[in-house]
C-alpha cells in the first residue's frame, strides 16, 4: 500500500509501516491489508491514519541488552 503524504495523516517517516522499496526506490507504507480493509482506508476521513504505529529504536535496542 503506497502513500503520500497528505494534512490529514501523522508523520510517515515515525511509523514502524514506512520502509523503502528499492524495486520501485521509494519509500512506502508496508501495511498488509485486504480488499476490504483496503476500501475501508482509502475512504475514510479521519484526521489522522488509523493504522499508524510509532516506531522507537530505542525501544528494541534496550530489548537487546
Amino acid at each position: 500500500m503506497k502513500k503520500k503524504k497528505t494534512e490529514t495523516q501523522q508523520n510517515c517517516e515515525s511509523c514502524v509501516w514506512y520502509d523503502y522499496n528499492e524495486a520501485d526506490d521509494m519509500y512506502e507504507c508496508g501495511v498488509d491489508l485486504d480488499e476490504d480493509e483496503m476500501l475501508a482506508f482509502m475512504t475514510r476521513n479521519t484526521k489522522g491514519c488509523p493504522y499508524y504505529k510509532f516506531y522507537d529504536e530505542y525501544k528494541s535496542v534496550q530489548r537487546q541488552n
